[in-house]
């Protein structure tokens, strides 16, 4: 066999593999790009994707209530705004230049954000970006089939390899062409 035919050959196994992959995991694909662009925005959002970090009175944490009384200040302020609703803290994001203190819950997308220095609440919102993520990672699958991590490992893998694969194969269906051309002019 020629080294064209060769060419040409590997040429269409490239081609047959980028297709298949991309019709396999086409709905994969979509859903990573759309919630990856979005994820892209979410600090210029004007606070829809992600609330913006509010600004409290000091950055000096001597100056702070202690973490457990901003805690009970959080618990409280949500159980107002969502009553009825057994919250959990997720975790806790202190924004020391800020002067600002996040509680973020598990099981839901809300936020506290409180004035670290007097406990004043800032701002009540929700984390569109955190529904986002976990749409991006593949953990909405794993939390809706209670995998405890292992879909999200299994998805993030195949995705990663494939876009791996796409990726050759994508530059080979690019180059190829140029490269038998080039071989058939000499």
């Amino acid at each position: 066999m020629g080294k064209r035919k060769k060419q040409a050959k590997v040429l269409r196994i490239f081609r047959k593999v980028h297709r298949t992959t991309g019709a396999l995991l086409f709905i994969f694909f979509f859903f990573i790009s759309v919630s990856g662009l979005i994820l892209g925005w979410k600090k210029n959002s004007n606070g829809y994707i992600l609330p913006k970090t509010q600004k409290g009175t000091t950055a000096n944490l001597k100056e702070w209530l202690p973490v457990d009384s901003l805690h009970t200040i959080a618990l409280n302020t949500i159980n107002k705004k969502v009553p009825g609703t057994s919250f959990e803290v997720d975790r806790i994001d202190i924004r020391k230049e800020k002067g600002a203190v996040k509680f973020l819950f598990v099981d839901s997308f809300y936020e506290v954000q409180l004035d670290g220095a007097n406990g004043n609440v800032l701002s009540i919102g929700t984390r569109r970006s955190d529904f986002l993520e976990n749409v991006h990672d593949g953990s909405i699958l794993d939390e809706y089939l209670g995998t405890n991590g292992y879909v999200k490992l299994i998805y993030t893998s195949v995705m990663g390899v494939s876009l791996l694969i796409f990726t050759i194969t994508g530059f080979w269906l690019w180059y190829g062409p140029k490269r038998m051309r080039k071989a058939g002019k000499a």
